[in-house]
């Protein structure tokens, strides 16, 4: 059975979060930003992860503007655009 590829969008980025001390509750609530797909707190490195799906580069830095902009606790984030494309994208 071949495997199904769940994403809506051209592009998928994982956004890695540090912010304030205490204050990583507020960036999963990101979730209600529209193209953020996933939002959860973790240990280690980052105080969070954020799985934002887009159609476009720029489509992506608005939506990553959009949540840090509205949490006025992150302190970094870093990027990882994914490069995985499904054969649906490939064979355009």
């Amino acid at each position: 059975m071949p495997s199904k590829d769940l994403r809506s969008k051209a592009l998928r980025a994982f956004v890695m979060v540090t912010v304030k001390p205490g204050t990583s509750e507020e960036i999963v609530k990101s979730r209600r930003i529209k193209g953020v797909k996933m939002a959860n707190s973790v240990l280690g490195r980052f105080d969070a992860v954020v799985v934002v799906e887009a159609e476009s580069l720029e489509e992506l830095g608005k939506i990553i503007y959009e949540m840090v902009e509205q949490h006025p606790n992150v302190v970094h984030t870093e990027t990882l655009i994914s490069i995985f494309h499904p054969a649906s994208l490939n064979s355009q």
